[in-house]
């Protein structure tokens, strides 16, 4: 993490919870039988191509979908580090995104081998994910310190977006410090995290000095997809699963969950937290805390 005498970052990408295309107010009735009317998220497919060839139907809220394609194909080794971008193009009214690149792709034999992930929306893993995973060096002097996490978890839970507005989305957040840079919300986590992950490879956003947040569980898609953007510590206020914890040892990742008001569990990489903030001078979050009758999925 970024060290305390060097400048912080200032955000660049928070959510837009009054973006009308994002969700559509539908009516019905509650459980007296009175009528209501509810603000609901609203899904799309967007079907991406790689130089021409068809990969993936993905169902999204449909922002950013630039970001979506290269981080989804950044974060499949479908695209390498090296592979210059010569195009990237949406086709709004077809749900078509296409992404061009000057050296030919070898998407074909990825596409051979997949496993369905546990993210909600099935996401999909291809090919070589593990190679990449097992080469990535996370950075070991990178600290976090727990007023930073306590500051973040606030913040972020207080952030205007579309899991307050609406419900039924995840959120993904970039962070330095104690400081929220990019923020992405879609239906399936898996979708938010590429997003930010395209976000950082379009912009030349360096992994350097920051961790990763989400709404969602700490699954192995969670942990790989994090080491492969090269963020030393990811944290979320939802649980853990066996094989996430297991992936974060074997890659030196810092995984935190559970982490609600002054409460955190570390299950990996306990020697990058720096205890300087008094955990019982931080609050406990409030029942219904971020949205009345919310659930962590």
């Amino acid at each position: 993490m970024t060290q305390p005498d060097e400048p912080l970052p200032q955000p660049s990408l928070m959510p837009d919870p009054d973006n009308g295309a994002l969700t559509r107010r539908m009516t019905g009735i509650d459980h007296t039988g009175a009528p209501v009317e509810a603000s609901v998220t609203v899904e799309r497919a967007m079907t991406l191509f790689l130089n021409g060839q068809e990969i993936v139907t993905m169902m999204t809220i449909g922002d950013y979908p630039d970001c979506l394609a290269v981080g989804y194909l950044t974060n499949q080794n479908m695209l390498r580090a090296d592979d210059e971008l010569t195009g990237v193009t949406v086709d709004e009214d077809k749900g078509h995104i296409f992404v061009t690149t000057a050296r030919r792709t070898d998407y074909e034999w990825k596409l051979k081998r997949r496993t369905l992930t546990s993210g909600c929306a099935q996401g999909t893993a291809f090919g070589d994910v593990m190679e990449r995973f097992d080469e990535v060096v996370l950075d070991r002097a990178a600290r976090l310190r727990t007023s930073w996490l306590y500051a973040l978890s606030r913040q972020i839970n207080q952030t205007p977006s579309l899991y307050l507005t609406a419900g039924a989305i995840h959120g993904c957040v970039l962070c330095a410090r104690d400081r929220p840079l990019i923020y992405m919300e879609d239906v399936g986590r898996h979708n938010a995290v590429d997003k930010i992950a395209g976000y950082m490879r379009l912009n030349e956003i360096s992994p350097d000095g920051k961790c990763f947040y989400t709404t969602g569980r700490l699954t192995s898609e969670m942990v790989i997809k994090t080491v492969q953007m090269e963020l030393p510590i990811l944290i979320s206020r939802s649980g853990f699963t066996a094989s996430g914890v297991e992936l974060a040892r074997q890659a030196g990742l810092t995984l935190i969950g559970r982490a609600k008001g002054k409460r955190f569990i570390c299950l990996s990489g306990a020697e990058r937290l720096v205890f300087d903030h008094d955990p019982d001078a931080v609050e406990e979050e409030a029942p219904g805390h971020r949205r009345k009758g919310a659930r962590d999925d």
